[in-house]
């Protein structure tokens, strides 16, 4: 990783984690379909050399360690690998082999881009709409993973502190009540939002909306809008218009003549009922934006930059359903990610075609990763879905700068998905289509592969 970014040689190490349960199925199928793209966009010019390195069962069995510390240290030199799905350890210890593997690199972005290939089954009316790409904070909230349980010692002192500043009479049942910490920080919510809309400017996007529950939870949340917000507006000034913004521009380019009163009582429907505090401070938001952008932002110039508006939670989770084309590129919080993530893919196909990725835009570092749970019962059977790992791949090339290859993984998707050339998950809800097995699809996909 240089100032300049990432600097990829033509035969880079690509460390990986082929995966418990279904994961040696969907990651034979997956080397394949990656392989064969860049064997194909660059021949005998580009090369990935595979180092497998091991995470979850496969690496209990062998070393007696879940995520051994060699596993660590290969994606800390490599910078870029890849993952299949893990089993989380049950009793103590790592809560998570995933979130450990994001915690200790300092992944803290969380990548997972969502779109509908022709042909797909899906439950809603019109899925080709959905076309997103979230990006998930990955480092705070609540997968920090700060908790307390009920009756431990930790809960008591929790309790306690509450007390001392006045809030246990919230708690209504202190003594099974467990607890868990929510951080959210200007720093991290400031290098996420910094990421989205580096990437939405470079993609040729048209909006970053910022998801949040800040009507609630003030002081998280809502501190986590504020600070999307203003890394916005500070660090993309000319580039950037927020959509309360927008509004006021626009008053002003349909009428010049609109006073700052008319045009806060229009951004402001509730601005009668408002003290006289309130109302100067709206007029004086008006005022300032005009002030400040009027001339750059005006005369229809707004309507060229990249629109940032945020979004309530709940709302949101609604309208990704009713109003998807309103939506392009997502900036939020873990939880509410993990959430919305999961719902846009049961939209598109699920979570069997879901990609994912883990990256630190700063360090290099990025593991990209099947987003499904390890499915036991389906291991070794050859008969699962590798589309998730595939397209996660496909991700990893163009984290790498390889966008031929990725696109030839893109055409193939589409033109076998299109034939009906499918695995079972597919197959069951589709008519007349032909049933591959995992391995059977991969080849399918590299058969479909067209410049």
């Amino acid at each position: 990783m240089e100032a300049s970014g990432l600097v990829v040689p033509n035969n880079p190490i690509i460390p990986f984690i082929e995966g418990d349960g279904t994961g040696p199925d969907i990651w034979r199928a997956s080397q394949l379909v990656l392989d064969s793209a860049v064997e194909k966009a660059y021949g005998s010019e580009r090369k990935i050399e595979w180092l497998e390195v091991l995470a979850g069962e496969k690496a209990f069995r062998q070393t007696g360690e879940w995520l051994p510390e060699a596993t660590l240290d290969a994606y800390r030199k490599h910078l870029v690998g890849i993952k299949g799905p893990l089993t989380t350890p049950v009793g103590g210890g790592i809560r998570s082999l995933n979130v450990a593997l994001r915690q200790e690199l300092d992944l803290y972005v969380c990548l997972r881009p969502v779109r509908w290939f022709k042909g797909v089954p899906s439950p809603v009316k019109n899925p080709a709409a959905v076309d997103m790409v979230i990006f998930r904070e990955n480092s705070e909230d609540i997968y920090a993973g700060i908790e307390f349980d009920a009756g431990s010692q930790g809960a008591k002192d929790m309790h306690a502190f509450l007390a001392e500043h006045n809030a246990a009479s919230k708690i209504r049942f202190p003594e099974t009540t467990g607890y868990g910490i929510k951080p959210i920080s200007k720093e991290g919510s400031a290098r996420l939002m910094q990421a989205a809309i580096e990437y939405a400017l470079e993609q040729g996007r048209k909006s970053v909306t910022i998801v949040h529950k800040g009507n609630i939870m003030k002081f998280t949340e809502g501190a986590f809008k504020s600070h999307c917000y203003n890394t916005a507006i500070q660090s993309f000034r000319d580039q950037v218009v927020t959509e309360r913004e927008s509004w006021i521009i626009d008053n002003i380019d349909r009428d010049a003549s609109i006073s700052v009163t008319e045009n806060a009582k229009s951004v402001e429907p509730g601005y009668d009922m408002m003290t006289d505090d309130q109302q100067a401070a709206i007029r004086a938001e008006i005022e300032g934006v005009v002030a400040s952008i009027g001339a750059t932002h005006g005369g229809g110039k707004w309507k060229n930059k990249l629109l940032v508006r945020d979004s309530i939670a709940d709302i949101s989770l609604q309208q990704v359903l009713t109003r998807a084309s309103d939506f392009d590129v997502i900036a939020t919080m873990n939880l509410n990610g993990d959430y919305l993530s999961d719902a846009l893919a049961a939209q598109v196909g699920g979570i069997g075609i879901a990609p994912g990725g883990n990256i630190n835009y700063a360090t290099g570092h990025a593991i990209f990763e099947a987003t499904h749970g390890t499915a036991p019962k389906y291991a070794n059977q050859d008969k699962v879905n590798p589309g998730s790992m595939i397209l996660s791949g496909e991700m990893m090339l163009r984290h790498l700068g390889w966008d031929e290859a990725a696109d030839l993984i893109i055409n193939g998707m589409d033109r076998s998905i299109a034939n009906k050339t499918v695995t079972y998950d597919f197959h069951r809800m589709m008519d007349d289509a032909k049933l591959l097995k995992c391995s059977e699809f991969g080849q399918a996909i590299v058969d479909n592969m067209r410049d």
